[in-house]
C-alpha cells in the first residue's frame, strides 16, 4: 500500500459510522447508559406526566402481579360449572369429541368425568365458584373471569413459554421483560421485574419464561427467594465494607465503559447497569423482602409462615413489592398437574390440597391491595397454561387409579382483577360440558395484548429489532379484549 492509498483509507475511516460511535461518542455511550439507568429512577410527578405522554395509550395500571399456577388447575373443578357434565359422568366419551383430536395422554375411548367440587353462586355478581376455594368466594365481585380462553399447545413447557413469552419456542423475552422495556421501573433501587416461586420446583418451561430473550439482559426477571438471602450472593463477603464495594464497582465500570467505547456492544452497558443495580439492591432488598415486620393481623389474613417458603408468603411479598414500585411481579406456584396417576395428582386429593395451600393467600392479596388503595392501580392476573378435559384420563387406554383430567388447550378459565378491568364480570362461555368455547373466545395473544394495553402500551407498536425484523410479545397476532375493559 502506498502513502496515497493509506491516506485515502484513513479519510474513509473517519467517515464510517463505527468510527464515529467508537472514537467520538463517549458522551453517546453515557447517554445510552443514562437511558438504561434512567428506566430505574424514581418518578417525580412531572416525570410521571412525561411517562404518560411517552406511552402509546393512557395507562390504567402502574404494575402487574401475575399468578401462574404451573401444571394448570382444572377449570371444571374451580370456576366453570357444568351440571350437564354430572349427567355424563361414567359414560363413554362421544366419538365426535375424539375425532381428529390429539391428546397428551388419553388413548382409545375415555369415560366422561363429572365435576368433583360442589358449586354455588357468590357475591352480587353471582359468580360460580366451587368449595375448593372458600376464601376466594368472598372476593369474586372484584374479579373479571375469561371463561373461553384457548391456546395452541398441550404440553407444559411449550404452553408456559407461549403464555409468558408469546412463543412456544425458546429465546423470546418474558412478558415482564417487555413491560419493563416499554415502561421502565418506578424504583431506582429495585429491579423492574421480580419473580417469586413456590411449590418446591420450577415450572417446566424453566427460567426462560422470565428471561429477557433478545432484549438487553437488564430487562430479565430477577428471581428472589422468600427465605434466607432474597438474592443469592447479594450480600458483601465478610470484612468487605460498603465503601470498598462501591470503589470496586466504580473501577469495574470504568473498565467496562472503556470497553464499550471500543466495541460498542450494548450488553456492556447492561453489565454496567447490573453492577449498579446489585449495589443498590444490597440496601433495598433485605427490607422489602422481610415479612417479619408485618403486624399479626396481616399474617393471619394471608396465612403466612415466617421462615418457611410458601405461596402465602409470596403473596404478601408481592404486595410489598407493589408498594415499592416494582413494575411486574410474577408468582409461579408448581404442582397443579392433575392426571390422576397418584394421590398428589388426584382431583379429589391433590387439587384440594393445592387449593388449600393457595386460596387464602391469593384472596388476601386482593383484599389487602384494595384496602390500601393499590388495587385501583395494579392489575392482578391468575392463570395456568391450558385447561383440563371433561373426560377422565386413561393413560395407555387404562383407567387412572384416581380422578384426573388430561391437558386441554381448547377451553380454560383465567381471571383478572384490579386496574383497567370490569369488576364482577364474566366474559366468554364454553359448551354444556366445558369442551370448547362457544362465545367470547380469547387466545393467549389476546390476553397479552390486553395486559399491555392496560399498562398503556400498544402491543403492535412495542417492538424490538432482531435478526432482520421487528419482534413483539404477541408475534403477528393478538387483539385487545375490549369488552372486559373498565
Amino acid at each position: 500500500m502506498n502513502q496515497e492509498e493509506e491516506l485515502e483509507l484513513r479519510a474513509l475511516d473517519y467517515m464510517r459510522r463505527r468510527h464515529f460511535l467508537r472514537q467520538c461518542a463517549t458522551g453517546m455511550g453515557m447517554m445510552a447508559l443514562g437511558s438504561m439507568l434512567g428506566s430505574c429512577e424514581t418518578q417525580t410527578s412531572s416525570q410521571e406526566e412525561a411517562l404518560t405522554k411517552l406511552t402509546h395509550l393512557l395507562p390504567k395500571a402502574k404494575r402487574v402481579i401475575y399468578i401462574h399456577k404451573a401444571g394448570s388447575p382444572s377449570q371444571l373443578e374451580l370456576f366453570d360449572y357444568k351440571p350437564e357434565l354430572v349427567k355424563w359422568h361414567g359414560k363413554d366419551c362421544p366419538a365426535e369429541l375424539l375425532k381428529g383430536k390429539t391428546f397428551a395422554f388419553i388413548r382409545g375411548v375415555p369415560k366422561m368425568l363429572g365435576p368433583q367440587g360442589h358449586f354455588a353462586q357468590f357475591g352480587q355478581s353471582g359468580a360460580w365458584v366451587s368449595d375448593y376455594l372458600p376464601y376466594f368466594q368472598s372476593v369474586v365481585d372484584e374479579v373479571c373471569f375469561l371463561k373461553a380462553m384457548h391456546t395452541d399447545q398441550f404440553n407444559h413447557a411449550p404452553a408456559q413459554l407461549l403464555m409468558q413469552t408469546g412463543s412456544a419456542r425458546l429465546g423470546r423475552p418474558g412478558m415482564g421483560a417487555w413491560a419493563v422495556y416499554g415502561l421502565g421501573s418506578e424504583n431506582a433501587n429495585l429491579p423492574g421485574f421480580i419473580v417469586l416461586t413456590s411449590g418446591n420446583k420450577y415450572p417446566e418451561g424453566g427460567k426462560s419464561i422470565w428471561g429477557s430473550g433478545f432484549l438487553p439482559s437488564i430487562y430479565q426477571g430477577v428471581h428472589c427467594r422468600s427465605t434466607g438471602e432474597p438474592v443469592l450472593y447479594v450480600e458483601n463477603p465478610k470484612d468487605v465494607s460498603r465503601e470498598t464495594r462501591r470503589s470496586t464497582i466504580d473501577a469495574i465500570n470504568e473498565i467496562n465503559q472503556r470497553e464499550f467505547e471500543e466495541y460498542q456492544d450494548p450488553e456492556i452497558l447492561t453489565r454496567i447497569s447490573q453492577y449498579e443495580m446489585a449495589f443498590k439492591m444490597q440496601a433495598a432488598v433485605p427490607d422489602v423482602m422481610d415479612i417479619r415486620d408485618e403486624p399479626d393481623y396481616i399474617h393471619q389474613l394471608y396465612g403466612t409462615t415466617i421462615g418457611k417458603p410458601s405461596f402465602a408468603n409470596n403473596c404478601l411479598l408481592a404486595r410489598k413489592l407493589a408498594e415499592n414500585g416494582v413494575r411486574f411481579i410474577q408468582l409461579y406456584d408448581w404442582g397443579w398437574d392433575t392426571h390422576g396417576s397418584n394421590a398428589s395428582e388426584a382431583l379429589e386429593i391433590g387439587l384440594r390440597t393445592k387449593c388449600k395451600e393457595t386460596d387464602q393467600g391469593m384472596s388476601a392479596l386482593l383484599f389487602d391491595l384494595k384496602q390500601r388503595g393499590l388495587l385501583d392501580e395494579t392489575l392482578v392476573v391468575w392463570s395456568g397454561e391450558f385447561g383440563r378435559t371433561p373426560m377422565q384420563e386413561n393413560r395407555d387406554n387404562k383407567p387412572a387409579p384416581f380422578m384426573g383430567r388430561d391437558h386441554h388447550p381448547d377451553a380454560f378459565t383465567i381471571w383478572m382483577a384490579g386496574a383497567g378491568v370490569k369488576k364482577g364480570f364474566t366474559y366468554g362461555a364454553t359448551d354444556e360440558i366445558g369442551y370448547s368455547g362457544v362465545e367470547g373466545k380469547t387466545h393467549i395473544h389476546d390476553l397479552q395484548a390486553t395486559i399491555l394495553h392496560i399498562l398503556g402500551l400498544d402491543h403492535e407498536k412495542l417492538t424490538y429489532p432482531f435478526q432482520g425484523r421487528s419482534f413483539r410479545l404477541t408475534d403477528v397476532a393478538g387483539k385487545v379484549i375490549t369488552p372486559i375493559l373498565a
